[in-house]
């Protein structure tokens, strides 16, 4: 609902200026974040995909709301309709994403040293470790860089400051997967299905939905996800999870009850 309020206001806002304006003026620091406000608020709207006709539809619904106006439709009838909207949308998306993603897909499973696993995961080994592989209730600690199909970097661990800690059973599928068939010092570059990574939701705006996802990540070295062995200190390794997704960040970005820190648990915490 709060995000409903939001885009109403950023979108009435902008059908105002639309009206008195070819384009905004962008003068100020106040105009300045009101403008940036209308594009982190279109984030939020890119899952529906709309048409610039959608859009002014979308627009009439806001301006009359706000103005006060009688109501078009009953929004008890078409307010849940909302997220059906959505759903089918993104439902498009990945059908086509996917389709679009095959090609890159096949082709790299056919590259020098490939392997392609019973899940569909490809990879491709950049540089064999010596060491241990971990087990899926290890925590490990990773260089890692993120790409789309087209090259396109979404998430680096440089960008972050440096290595990720992170638990292999609160990952996306394809790390649990991939990086128990690494060692210690090796790096492999992962190709990952979308049923193996954000799936038919995606990550929008940088992740579509059904993307195919490519990695190269370093496993740089592993620990014990052990509640009774993790140190309880403010130097404790910890990380943010959250209890509707039953997933960590970064993997899941968005979190409506609140995130919360922890320390390594042999699970995920609420299952």
């Amino acid at each position: 609902m709060r995000t409903l309020v939001i885009w109403s206001t950023v979108l009435v806002l902008a059908t105002a200026v639309n009206a008195g304006a070819a384009e905004p003026k962008l003068e100020t620091e106040e105009q300045k974040t009101l403008y940036a406000l209308g594009l982190t608020i279109n984030r939020s709207l890119s899952p529906f995909n709309l048409s610039a006709s959608e859009l002014e539809l979308v627009e009439a619904g806001l301006a009359d709301g706000s103005l006060h106006k009688a109501a078009k439709v009953d929004l008890e009838t078409y307010g849940p309709k909302i997220i059906q909207l959505q759903e089918a949308r993104a439902a498009a998306v990945a059908a086509a994403e996917k389709k679009t993603s095959q090609a890159f897909v096949d082709q790299a499973a056919r590259e020098p040293g490939a392997t392609k696993t019973a899940s569909g995961l490809i990879m491709i080994p950049i540089t064999s470790g010596t060491g241990a592989a971990p087990k899926p209730t290890d925590t490990v600690t990773v260089n890692y860089e993120g790409r789309l199909t087209d090259g396109t970097v979404f998430d680096t661990s440089n960008q972050r400051g440096g290595p990720a800690t992170v638990p292999l059973n609160g990952v996306i599928k394809c790390w649990t997967e991939a990086l128990q068939l690494v060692k210690v010092g090796g790096k492999s570059r992962l190709v990952c299905p979308a049923d193996l990574a954000y799936g038919d939701q995606g990550w929008p705006p940088l992740i579509k939905p059904g993307a195919t996802l490519v990695f190269e990540v370093e496993l740089l070295g592993i620990s014990l996800a052990s509640a009774q062995t993790a140190p309880q200190s403010e130097q404790a390794p910890s990380w943010y999870y959250c209890d509707d997704t039953k997933a960590y960040y970064p993997y899941v970005r968005e979190c409506p009850s609140g995130w919360r820190q922890v320390v390594p648990q042999t699970t995920p915490l609420g299952q």
